[in-house]
């Protein structure tokens, strides 16, 4: 086990189609994160491209404006649906970090060409059916983003 991955939370009965594990608040720990979803959805024969920029995005805000030290996030991933039903699938990505009190800004008009940041959640909002912020428990918050996987 790497130091990157702190614990998993997926019990011995979870469906293969779950995955849940705590990251440290770090670049690697979000880089693992991509990482980790585009291999769980391969394992399942899903598509990992829209999957793998949305992840980053979120892990890289939790890091970036979530972390607080010696905390970690934590990457959910959750597959619905099936395929052979005609209705699709649904991927549900949960990011949840310790800043529950600093909260995502809507997305708004896109950032200046030379600007560092600023254009995260616009990706996701394009890339995503559906996205937004719970609270996970206090203090903590989840940014979640759905995509509908289509046969």
């Amino acid at each position: 086990m790497t130091p990157e991955i702190t614990r998993t939370e997926s019990p011995a009965s979870a469906p293969a189609r779950e995955l849940a594990v705590l990251l440290s608040s770090t670049r690697r720990g979000a880089r693992l994160a991509r990482l980790l979803t585009v291999a769980h959805l391969a394992d399942q024969g899903l598509p990992t491209e829209a999957a793998a920029q949305i992840t980053a995005e979120l892990a890289g805000n939790a890091v970036l404006h979530g972390r607080v030290p010696g905390r970690d996030f934590r990457l959910g991933l959750r597959v619905t649906g099936n395929s052979g039903d005609g209705d699709g699938v649904t991927l549900r990505i949960e990011v949840s970090d310790a800043r529950g009190d600093r909260l995502p800004a809507a997305p708004g008009p896109p950032a200046s060409e030379d600007a560092e940041g600023g254009r995260g959640l616009l990706l996701v909002e394009a890339l995503a059916d559906r996205w937004g912020v719970a609270a996970w428990p206090p203090p903590r918050k989840t940014v979640w983003a759905e995509l509908d996987l289509r046969p």
